[in-house]
């Protein structure tokens, strides 16, 4: 006699549903995973994120430290030069950055004046008609505010002032971890992955150094973009004779980091600074400027260099980075595409590398093809 299924007894259960139950559990089990890591890295928020940051820094430096080497420099004296010269770098771009602040902000204080004479005029005489008594009594009502909420903005400081050595510290985290990936990167892969059972593990070692290697690509494309980026609309507002050029074209250089947002972002900051020191037509001026170097991004930058990076469509990429704005704020936002980067990298490996051996992936020089795809 033919065995009876349990789903023939009773009530018979429609496949469909069989598969959307069975498909259903599975997809609960990796979301609550998810949601465990994701509790689990706000919790450690403040050594996830410099080792995060300094796993980007990795990506953009190790290429320097593996040329070194080849060149027969000693490992770690390479990973002192590179890390020393990248220190050395940042700290001249902040100076820099600084020093023209400071020059600019006479000028800048100067120019708001004006504006702001201009901007009250315009809200008396213009279609808005407040009154001359209300704009009289708007600062004095500002200082008021301020008074009354004296015990806030106290605490407000002194949390700026914990923020700050927070921000110390995870920097020598960052600089700390960053040195040990660069000196010995392999070494710290292949400790990990012995947790990985033995039948499986070169598979995973490979897919492990695709994610690199794709991250690798990402954090170089994404350094081209934002030179880019920042020479256009810098050039842009030095013609036009805005202040500050040096510290917007630097806010705009980071903001391409994150992508499509971050160099949004920065632009309106660009905007804002020109509204305030020259005038609507000045703002502009600044504004088509923006536009246009955002479109050169959009269409051929982030296509051309971007796009053979990682294969990600821009409507993942702005939806990954606002989930992680959402979930982990500044930081989620700059982590987000990176992580989907190695994700997509890694899983596409795992299903398309069979048969590749570790030794043959160079992560540091990664191909401009992506797994499961031929060079034409």
């Amino acid at each position: 006699m033919k065995p009876r299924r349990a789903d023939d007894v009773g009530i018979l259960v429609p496949k469909v549903l069989r598969v959307s139950a069975a498909l259903g559990w599975r997809l609960l089990v990796v979301a609550g995973a998810i949601w465990l890591i994701a509790l689990v890295a706000g919790h450690l928020a403040a050594v996830v994120t410099p080792v995060a940051i300094a796993t980007l820094l990795a990506a953009l430096l190790a290429p320097a430290v593996a040329q070194l080497v080849r060149w027969r420099i000693p490992r770690g004296l390479a990973t002192a030069v590179v890390v020393i010269a990248g220190l050395l770098a940042v700290g001249g771009v902040l100076f820099g950055v600084i020093n023209a602040f400071a020059d600019g902000l006479p000028e800048l204080q100067a120019r708001t004046a004006d504006s702001v004479g201009a901007i009250q005029d315009w809200l008396e005489k213009g279609p808005l008609h407040l009154s001359h008594q209300l704009l009289l009594d708007l600062p004095t009502r500002l200082i008021g505010l301020i008074k009354d909420n004296q015990l806030s903005i106290t605490t407000g400081a002194l949390t700026t002032a914990a923020t700050l050595g927070e921000l110390l510290t995870g920097f020598l985290l960052a600089l700390f971890t960053l040195i040990f990936f660069l000196h010995d990167g392999d070494g710290i892969w292949s400790f990990l992955i012995r947790a990985v059972p033995a039948d499986v593990r070169p598979r995973v070692d490979v897919a492990g150094r695709r994610g690199f290697s794709s991250l690798v690509r990402y954090v170089r494309a994404t350094a081209a973009v934002a030179v880019v980026d920042a020479l256009g609309i810098g050039i842009g507002i030095a013609i036009v004779g805005v202040p500050l050029v040096v510290p917007l074209a630097a806010l705009v250089f980071l903001g391409a980091f994150i992508p499509i947002i971050g160099a949004v972002v920065a632009g309106t900051v660009a905007v804002l600074v020109a509204l305030v020191a020259k005038g609507f037509v000045s703002a502009l001026i600044v504004l088509a400027v923006v536009i246009a170097v955002m479109q050169l991004e959009g269409h051929i930058l982030q296509p051309l260099l971007l796009g053979r990076a990682v294969r990600l469509h821009p409507l993942a990429v702005v939806l990954v980075i606002a989930s992680g704005f959402t979930l982990a704020g500044i930081a989620g936002a700059l982590l987000a595409v990176p992580i989907l980067a190695v994700l997509n990298s890694g899983v596409r490996s795992l299903l398309h590398d069979q048969g590749v051996a570790p030794a043959d992936v160079d992560p540091i020089n990664p191909p401009d093809t992506e797994p499961g795809q031929r060079q034409t």
